[in-house]
């Protein structure tokens, strides 16, 4: 699937919900984030658009986490300032090294923003 698809596909599933999913460790309540496999010295925060697909990686290192939602309103308040302090870029529908999409959280959060519901 090319990038762009996997962007796509990512929020179209994402704007009914106007949520996002993470993984994150039962005990310690910490987020995942990793090396990235595609750029040096760069950390990348695996997304997902629906709990299943987070579901499915929560084995082997990530057996102690669990789907977590955010919504798009929490992402922008919260997560967009602290994600930019610590230049955490962002891996969309993550499906481990073989296929995947990394985006620059500025790319990210703007095509968040074009699907957000504002009530």
């Amino acid at each position: 699937m090319s990038d762009n698809n996997i962007l796509k596909d990512f929020l179209v599933e994402t704007k009914p919900t106007q949520v996002i999913w993470a993984l994150q460790d039962k005990a310690s309540e910490d987020w995942v984030v990793l090396d990235s496999p595609s750029f040096e010295n760069t950390d990348v925060m695996p997304l997902w658009s629906n709990s299943v697909l987070a579901q499915q990686h929560c084995i082997d290192e990530w057996s102690g986490y669990v789907p977590c939602e955010i919504s798009l309103a929490d992402w922008f308040e919260f997560w967009v300032e602290d994600l930019n302090e610590d230049a955490v870029i962002i891996g969309i529908n993550w499906q481990g090294d073989d296929a995947h999409l990394e985006m620059e959280l500025s790319e990210f959060t703007q095509a968040l923003a074009e699907i957000e519901s504002l009530k």
